[in-house]
């Protein structure tokens, strides 16, 4: 696989085959916890080393599981992971554990690990497992960052970063006067905005992608057409 084919493959996994804006799946966790890029990069990486090492594991017992039980094995494995990562979080990170709150539990029922653990680590081997894990854990955590970027932006009109370990700040720059935000964006319904924006945004890309590769498709079969039909005309001629 080529470079330029990699680097295809790679934005096709964040933007068009992106979870939360191209599957709609996980909007409830996006919509409630992304109010700060603390809360929406913290969120990513739990989901990442989840969906990652769910992945891998799923894949490696799916042959023993026999299909009868092979959704509550699946679900035990989830939720005993994402306790591990809630108990790593609680002990390292606890500011962002308190503030993250249920959302962490909830991981387990998040549409996109059981998903992925059912359409494909089942069936695939571990490398494209862990591969397919990591893409859509670091798409999801795109999702979360874009959205978070926006409304805090816009909503409080500052950007910031801390620490998770010790809550300590790492940068807050003021980008936009205190008179100039739109403290709608910090509410539910700024939340329902930013990702009507966005998922519309997302879904004029692929519709536009998919127009020129229908007339992409055309023009070579109309050319095709013309070519077959050149080349009878001598025929004809001949005979």
């Amino acid at each position: 696989m080529s470079t330029t084919e990699k680097k295809r493959g790679f934005w096709s996994e964040m933007i068009y085959n992106n979870p939360v804006f191209g599957l709609y799946l996980g909007i409830c966790s996006t919509l409630a916890i992304t109010t700060t890029l603390n809360n929406a990069i913290g969120m990513g990486v739990a989901v990442i080393a989840v969906l990652t090492l769910s992945n891998i594991v799923i894949s490696l017992i799916a042959p023993l599981t026999p299909d009868e039980i092979h959704i509550p094995v699946y679900i035990v494995v989830i939720a005993t992971l994402v306790t591990v990562v809630g108990m790593l979080m609680q002990a390292y990170t606890p500011e962002l554990y308190s503030t993250l709150g249920t959302f962490i539990d909830l991981i387990v029922v998040n549409c996109i690990i059981l998903g992925r653990a059912e359409a494909y680590a089942s069936s695939h081997n571990v490398a494209e497992s862990a591969r397919d894990g990591l893409m859509m854990g670091l798409s999801y955590t795109f999702s979360l960052i874009a959205m978070s970027l926006i409304r805090q932006l816009l909503g409080t009109g500052v950007l910031e970063f801390s620490n998770p370990m010790n809550n300590q700040l790492i940068f807050s720059v003021r980008l936009i006067p205190e008179s100039f935000v739109i403290p709608v964006f910090t509410t539910q319904t700024g939340a329902f905005l930013t990702f009507a924006i966005l998922a519309a945004a997302i879904s004029a890309i692929k519709n536009n992608d998919a127009k020129k590769a229908a007339d992409a498709a055309k023009a070579r079969a109309d050319k095709e057409k013309a070519a077959a039909a050149k080349a009878v005309k001598p025929a004809k001629e001949a005979a």
